[in-house]
């Protein structure tokens, strides 16, 4: 197998648009929750989420281009054109169709589709935007992308709702592995905190409904109370080792595993043994050829719901056995809220930056963690951990059942 490093980050999140503000505000332990802005939230049972603050996506590329997309393929094209440039790639002296790209998203546009039905009960179907479908598409992310930096490779959008952006980076690994790509641009990207997305994960009892900050997303406390949505992207280049090397590139840590499995249980909650999740961490574990006792810090899916961090923690214990009690445990979640398509792609990025700066940042709200056997694991709590970082897992687990694990390790060379 070829090996895969990691040579470019890029992220548009609730507390930085851009990997080092992101990154600070992390080991600020700060929260980007707050009421919700973008409309009137009134009604709504849910009035917080994790925005997006001061994005206008014609600060950063072409403006024409960027009105002729929606705000998930903005946040996706931003985010691809930081990594992007971080990695010093330059698609002129590359062979474009060994370059490919995996972005996905978990909903595409609910701002068009708002938008649109308005327009089709007010002013009738002849009204309707002719450019709808392509502009509300969820693999038009993925698309943008190709398109503004003539990516010619694969061009792939795995959408597995909350574990969208691990799969794709997953794939995007494979890809690389096999022989396919020699770069591949992965991640995920969201925007839907409008008032569909709100109501409609509200209508499913999913959403914290606090209005208080301090306590909207606090995974593995025992008061949590549901998650809160968020929104941005994180896109990663991914580079097989030689052809980074070849061209000079700065390599920020090397992909070594991935494991996917379904739990075929349950629509919205994870299996409660947690064996769908455990299996995608063994699997990740095997294919890194890496024991338990070797992993450092785990970035939980952690989404501060009642079923996820139980079962999750269940999922560890099994996966991790005798080890464990000796890996270190934190959910990005805590402050930035749930990303959804994004999520998985930020926690990766949060990964990479562990093992670069050696700290593992603290599950940020977390007072007292829920009584009983089941959680007795190692999570980061009061403040984060300066310590050496060699290997990282980020779990992400989606609605219908998707699992997925990434295994980071720190690049020693040959």
């Amino acid at each position: 197998m070829r090996r895969v490093v990691v040579t470019g980050m890029g992220a548009i999140t609730p507390i930085g648009l851009n990997v080092e503000d992101f990154w600070k505000s992390v080991k600020e332990s700060k929260v980007g929750i707050g009421p919700i802005t973008k409309f009137d939230a009134t009604e709504f049972k849910a009035k917080l989420a994790a925005e997006v603050k001061d994005f206008n996506a014609k600060d950063y590329i072409d403006p024409k281009t960027a009105k002729r997309m929606e705000l998930f393929s903005q946040y996706a094209v931003v985010a691809a054109k930081e990594a992007i440039e971080q990695a010093g790639l330059d698609m002129e002296k590359e062979d474009p169709y060994r370059v490919g790209t995996a972005v996905g998203s978990g909903t595409g546009s609910l701002q068009s589709i708002e938008r649109n039905i308005k327009r089709l009960e007010e002013k009738g179907p002849a009204r309707i935007e002719p450019l709808l479908v392509p502009a509300m598409i969820s693999n038009m992310a993925c698309g943008n992308v190709s398109i503004y930096f003539g990516l010619k490779g694969k061009s792939i959008n795995v959408v597995t709702a909350c574990a969208t952006g691990t799969h794709n980076i997953g794939e995007a690994f494979r890809t690389i592995q096999y022989g396919d790509a020699d770069v591949m641009v992965a991640g995920g990207t969201e925007s839907c905190v409008t008032p569909i997305g709100i109501g409609g994960f509200s209508a499913l009892t999913a959403l914290n409904t606090t209005e208080d900050v301090t306590k909207a997303s606090i995974p593995f406390d025992k008061d949590r109370a549901g998650f809160i949505l968020g929104e941005g992207a994180s896109v990663v280049v991914l580079e097989e080792l030689e052809h980074a090397k070849a061209r000079g590139a700065r390599i920020l840590a090397e992909v070594v595993g991935y494991g996917a499995t379904s739990d075929a249980y349950h629509i919205t909650s994870p299996a409660e043994d947690g064996m769908g999740a455990a299996n995608a961490m063994i699997l990740a574990m095997k294919d890194a050829g890496v024991k338990p006792s070797e992993v450092d810090y785990i970035n939980a899916h952690g989404t501060s719901t009642h079923h996820n961090d139980l079962f999750e923690t269940r999922a560890i214990k099994a996966a991790f056995g005798d080890a464990q009690n000796d890996v270190l445990i934190s959910s990005t979640k805590s402050m930035v809220g749930h990303l959804l398509g994004a999520a998985g792609g930020v926690e990766f990025i949060t990964c990479v930056k562990s093992i670069e700066d050696g700290y593992i940042h603290e599950n940020v709200g977390l007072n007292e963690v829920e009584e009983g056997e089941d959680f007795t694991l190692n999570y980061v709590k009061g403040k984060g951990i300066s310590k050496d970082v060699n290997v990282c897992i980020s779990n992400s687990l989606g609605f219908g059942g998707h699992n997925a694990t990434i295994v980071i390790r720190k690049y020693v060379g040959e």
